[in-house]
């Protein structure tokens, strides 16, 4: 290989195939930088030891791919490039085989300054060339590896499941696919195997893993594709426990394998805490907590700052920010985003004018430093309009969540704006949380209905069962997420075994005896024959990978990814068919007006 040989191949004769990286005509002497996954190695061609070699070798242009053949010899001393493994050798040619030309491409594998992504997704295959690319693909194959081993030495089976299935929407839209033998119907390929893995625990297979590819139809991000690869797996008889330590178990495998190692276990939070001190479920923990600090201010304080009396008063604190300028508070603002009556408060300055004491009690409760910067998100409205009333309507938590998550963004927005610069996000500084105990149900404000939080087959906590009818908000789920320095890597819980059960979800989310039948009626069925208590996880491994790679983007560690418009530039996919196609299938389509 082209990055193999060392001083201790010095004298051998080698042959090396791969792409011209580089050349250099200096008259007599032609360099040529051979290159392929594993590094470049120098070759020379000498004029005056062979002409016609030397002549052939001056036809060479960049991406040419190549065999060189020769004596594998020292560089003198000063010429060695200890940037590169090879850089003490360099391969003396004998003879030089031009096995395919190349067009002058668009740009090439070794520049440092990159093209745009869309030109780089157009031509993937000259992207791919380039060493990020392909240590970033060499790291995706290393870490499925360990975690295929970790999991076989565990006792889980990888079994495949269908990626032609019915269609049973929830959350995410799913892509259909016609039948030509039986027209007018689709399949609709997989946003996940869930009831498949389900019915494998009911057939005896009780450790079931699977990297696989899955597909939703939803608008992309950078941390979004329609096509992803998931780490999915189940098990029979399991306390949530026992599934957090096969899931610490195989990401230690993962990140060895890309160089890092990680503690364990992980942390653990329940979802309505990750709410009170992050105000997200999926928590970035490298910057610290809020504090509600209503207590601090008294009655008469939140009036003359209209402030509700009833709802948090969150701090925000990011450390070692330093004093702000009036611009820089100013810039503050546009970061913040309500999610309901929810109020920011960015100059602590001015707060601590007003009111010194309550300022005093918030820096002592918050453990403030000098230079740190604070600010307050408290609840916009008068006093006794959201009052606790247990829990029975969806109203009365989302005012809390509503001060929680307006303040959990902010505090977001702000680490991202200001504690990197202070070296708050080190590069494997890899803070892992379990949240646990989501809640069931979300109230759908569209629908005027409830939904499922996680989806319909997870299970409700034993002690919220009598809940479901009388208090769905106050149900909880036993639904767990593995969180990593912000980014939620995996949704798991323990699935509902019991018919009768699933039968009371189904009607607390609204659905008719019939519509269940006609969604899931297989599964119901599946159910009445011996179903083994039983739950899993999926985790995304598109993501674990990204993280490991310290890329910004799928994109960067998928090899061939769609575009935010959810277009493959390289093939140039989706693209209409032709009306033979459509005509055999049954189908007519109608283009969406101007």
């Amino acid at each position: 290989m082209c990055g193999a040989l060392r001083a201790s191949d010095a004298g051998k004769q080698a042959v090396l195939m791969g792409w011209v990286n580089r050349r250099r005509d200096l008259g007599n002497l032609i360099f040529i930088d051979i290159r392929d996954r594993t590094g470049l190695t120098q070759v020379v061609f000498n004029k005056e030891r062979n002409p016609g070699l030397h002549q052939k070798a001056g036809e060479l242009r960049n991406e040419y791919v190549i065999a060189a053949i020769g004596a594998v010899k020292l560089r003198e001393p000063n010429t060695i490039n200890k940037n590169i493994g090879t850089g003490e050798v360099e391969l003396i040619a004998e003879e030089l085989r031009i096995l395919n030309e190349a067009k002058q491409p668009q740009f090439l594998p070794g520049d440092t300054v990159l093209p745009n992504e869309e030109l780089r997704l157009k031509y993937r295959y000259i992207d791919l060339r380039r060493d990020a690319m392909q240590y970033n693909i060499e790291l995706r194959h290393k870490v499925a590896i360990a975690i295929r081993d970790y999991l076989s030495s565990q006792g889980f089976f990888e079994i495949e499941t269908p990626f032609m299935t019915r269609s049973t929407p929830e959350g995410a839209r799913d892509y259909l696919v016609p039948s030509r033998v039986q027209p007018g119907c689709f399949y609709a390929l997989p946003q996940s195997p869930q009831l498949f893995k389900q019915i494998l625990m009911i057939s005896g297979f009780d450790k079931y893993f699977q990297i696989v590819r899955c597909f939703r139809d939803e608008d992309f991000r950078a941390d979004r594709q329609a096509e992803f690869t998931q780490i999915d797996l189940e098990m029979s008889y399991p306390q949530p426990e026992r599934v957090w330590e096969v899931v610490e178990g195989f990401l230690t495998a993962a990140f060895k394998a890309g160089g890092y190692q990680i503690k364990t276990p992980f942390l653990r939070m329940s979802y309505d805490e990750a709410m009170r001190l992050y105000g997200s479920d999926k928590p970035d923990m490298r910057v610290p907590p809020m504090t509600d600090v209503r207590e601090a201010f008294t009655a008469e304080n939140l009036a003359t700052l209209g402030v509700n009396p009833n709802l948090p008063v969150m701090t925000i604190r990011i450390p070692k920010v330093g004093e702000l300028s009036r611009k820089e508070r100013d810039d503050i603002k546009p970061l913040f985003v309500s999610k309901g009556r929810a109020k920011l408060f960015e100059d602590f300055k001015r707060l601590e004018k007003s009111f010194p004491e309550a300022a005093a009690k918030i820096r002592e409760k918050t453990g403030a430093q000098a230079d740190d910067l604070i600010l307050v998100v408290a609840g916009d409205g008068k006093p006794g309009e959201h009052k606790s009333a247990g829990g029975v309507k969806p109203e009365v938590k989302q005012h809390d969540h509503a001060v929680y998550t307006s303040a959990g963004l902010l505090r977001v927005a702000l680490a991202q704006k200001y504690a990197a610069k202070h070296g708050a996000f080190v590069r494997g500084d890899f803070r892992f949380l379990w949240v646990t105990d989501f809640p069931m149900f979300e109230w759908d404000d569209e629908g005027k209905r409830w939904a499922a939080a996680h989806h319909p087959f997870t299970s409700p906590h034993d002690r919220d069962m009598e809940k479901l009818e009388s208090d769905p908000f106050a149900v909880r789920a036993l639904a767990y997420d593995v969180v990593l320095n912000g980014t939620e890597l995996g949704s798991g819980s323990i699935r509902i075994h019991r018919q009768d059960i699933q039968r009371k979800i189904f009607h607390a989310l609204g659905l008719t005896e019939e519509e269940a039948r006609a969604r899931f009626g297989f599964f119901l069925e599946a159910l009445e024959y011996g179903t083994p208590p039983h739950g899993g996880i999926a985790l995304g491994l598109d993501r674990i990978v990204m993280i490991l790679a310290g890329a910004d983007s799928l994109r960067e560690v998928i090899p061939f990814p769609k575009t935010a418009r959810a277009v493959d530039l390289m093939v140039d996919a989706p693209t209409p068919v032709s009306e033979a196609q459509l005509k055999e299938l049954g189908i007519q389509v109608r283009r969406p007006k101007d």
